[in-house]
């Protein structure tokens, strides 16, 4: 999608674990139920993960679901879709094959008639780097090719640090505004890309169900929670120029949460949310996918 940041492959790599420790498991057997009223398709389950970074959301899900699996990977960094490809996985849950092949482009030209032959949509940490009209978009995509879509991790808009510092809010709600920020023409959701996303998709008939997915860093994810405590503060700062003298310098907030992090004496949880979008059943097509969620 022009206008997106691209991230760095070793930034990826990091969050990974965190990310698979987080990701809600109990959206899996109403999306299972889902897949397998759509079941027919030629190549089997035909996955388009958008958005893929390094492919972790490939490499959590082929194997919990079991099939035939084609993905399709789309990113708008060639570096990115080659690691992804070539770390995919080969079998699903039940040994049956899962085949990959990657798409370079813009996520904004995303149409029912791309989406033709998709059983199953996919995206990580997507839904806060889009616009209103943008998951509108991709909602409507999604409805009118009868597609599922597992929207994994987007921020929640919390963050809790133990110990708790009264700068904590301060840095939190500058962060918030940051992933609100218009950049490069482009109002971005941000905290409120769920709500977005979830009032998008039920407008066009879908049943939207979500669950948290929280990061929980504690001293085993020292590499991962420093480099996420500069990231966020480094947001709030640009935010806020002002914050900068409480942030900075050898007494300032960002060196003792590092220091703290180096002790093992620092735990944060991020908090994200997952978000499962089924279409409305089509007539003849079987199972409800509504009713096959509850």
């Amino acid at each position: 999608m022009a206008g997106q940041p691209r991230f760095a492959p070793e930034w990826l790599e990091l969050r990974e674990p965190a990310d698979a420790a987080a990701r809600a498991p109990g959206l899996l057997p109403p999306l299972s139920a889902a897949l397998d009223a759509r079941a027919g398709a030629p190549r089997g389950t035909v996955i388009r993960d958008l958005g893929c970074g390094t492919g972790s959301m490939g490499r959590w899900l082929a194997a919990r679901l079991p099939g035939p699996q084609h993905w399709i990977l789309h990113d708008h960094d060639p570096a990115l879709l080659a690691r992804a490809r070539e770390t995919m996985p080969v079998a699903a849950a039940d040994g049956t094959p899962v085949t990959a092949t990657t798409e370079r482009g813009d996520l904004a030209r995303l149409t029912a008639a791309a989406l033709a032959g998709t059983t199953l949509v996919t995206a990580s940490a997507l839904l806060d780097l889009l616009t209103r009209d943008e998951v509108a978009g991709l909602a409507e995509a999604c409805a009118a090719a009868g597609c599922p879509a597992l929207l994994a991790l987007s921020v929640a808009g919390r963050v809790e640090l133990t110990p708790y510092e009264p700068l904590d809010d301060e840095i939190g709600a500058a962060f918030n505004d940051h992933q609100r920020r218009t950049a490069g023409g482009r109002r971005l959701l941000g905290p409120d890309a769920v709500a977005a996303a979830t009032e998008a998709f039920e407008r066009r008939g879908a049943t939207v169900l979500t669950r948290p997915s929280p990061w929980r860093l504690a001293a085993p994810q020292a590499a991962l929670t420093a480099a996420w405590l500069r990231g966020w503060v480094d947001a709030a700062r640009d935010q806020r120029p002002a914050l900068g003298p409480r942030l900075d310098g050898p007494d300032g907030y960002l060196r003792r949460r590092l220091a703290a992090c180096a002790a093992g004496e620092l735990t944060v949880t991020v908090h994200h949310t997952d978000l499962l979008a089924l279409p409305r059943p089509r007539p003849g097509s079987g199972t409800s996918d509504a009713r096959a969620a509850r």
